[in-house]
């Protein structure tokens, strides 16, 4: 999540001066930006002990947890804004996950590389796992333990019964609103409780 343009797609739904929780939040810099240029406090949540350190590193409020053990720590509604950006795919239990956002925060925004883009489905065609700047690892290394597509997270969503308050596609940091299964490299969807 380093990629300025992702992070200023992503600032721009967050308003300014909330209370945010950023889970996996790597190595902090989506964080430090939105305290930077949009005056919002909050914590990191992280598990890597080198991404831990560049947090405090950049003065980044930082919780070493593992995800997948949920969010039992913190209260109903603790938080305007629960981000989950480029950390979705790496859970064991996302849709649990994708509930306790939205229960921490009053709203949630979930970014995740779209599996459904054009050229994903180009290389699939072509008898390839996709390799894209999005994508970068190799089948054997990756992190990704699940693929999702844009389309696939909304169904998600309505099945859990959240409110989608907005969701969009991402490509080279611009929004993309026409096809965005198709044409968008990244999946972003704005969400709360019903």
């Amino acid at each position: 999540m380093s990629d300025p343009l992702i992070m200023q797609a992503m600032a721009r739904l967050v308003p300014h001066g909330a209370r945010v929780l950023d889970l996996g939040c790597g190595d902090g810099a989506l964080l430090a930006y939105l305290q930077q240029h949009k005056g919002c406090t909050g914590y990191g949540v992280e598990l890597d002990d080198t991404n831990v350190h560049a947090c405090v590193q950049r003065g980044v409020n930082v919780i070493q947890l593992n995800l997948d053990e949920g969010l039992s720590l913190f209260a109903d509604q603790s938080f305007d804004v629960v981000l989950q950006i480029d950390t979705l795919q790496h859970l064991r239990n996302a849709e649990t996950m994708l509930r306790e956002t939205v229960r921490v925060g009053q709203i949630g925004i979930v970014a995740f590389p779209n599996f459904a883009h054009w050229f994903n489905r180009l290389s699939v065609l072509q008898g390839r796992m996709p390799v894209t700047k999005r994508l970068p690892y190799q089948w054997y290394d990756t992190p990704n333990i699940r693929v999702g597509t844009y389309a696939d997270f909304g169904d998600l969503a309505r099945k859990n019964q959240l409110r989608i308050m907005d969701a969009f596609g991402l490509q080279q940091g611009q929004e993309v609103r026409w096809m965005p299964n198709l044409m968008a490299g990244t999946a972003v969807y704005k969400l709360q409780r019903s």
